[in-house]
């Protein structure tokens, strides 16, 4: 279960980080010149790009994965796992790096490869019944 969180997150980042923002080159808020004296940045603005947000894509993976798992399990799973990403997500426009479409980018990403993730735990799980052929 381990190889595929972190799977879920290293997926999330690489095609966040590496493949969709060097595409679409969004300036971050705190960076973007009409927004910048508007914007009051609480944490360093960074440098790079702001669409989709990694924070949101990465913890909507995690968080997805670990609801899709143990929903039935661990009830309680369903709303921590979406009320701590979305949380995590929410403050990236609080603090003045994130618009809220990127937010909104991450997040549906982020759902989609913890949906994936967890998919493919599930039918690799080694305590999956094997079925018997008795002919």
């Amino acid at each position: 279960m381990i190889l595929f969180f972190l799977m879920s997150f290293g997926l999330g980042d690489y095609l966040s980080a590496s493949v969709i923002k060097p595409e679409i080159m969004r300036v971050r808020p705190c960076n973007d010149v009409p927004f910048k004296e508007q914007v009051k940045v609480r944490v360093r603005c960074g440098s790079g790009y702001s669409m989709p947000s990694s924070h949101a894509t990465n913890h909507f993976a995690l968080g997805v994965f670990l609801l899709m798992v143990f929903r039935r399990k661990w009830k309680p799973i369903i709303w921590l796992s979406i009320v701590w990403a979305a949380s995590v997500s929410f403050a990236q426009i609080y603090v003045g790096v994130h618009y809220p479409f990127d937010i909104l980018a991450g997040a549906a990403l982020g759902t989609l490869i913890g949906l994936f993730t967890s998919s493919l735990y599930l039918f690799f799980q080694p305590d999956k019944p094997i079925e018997v052929d008795d002919h």
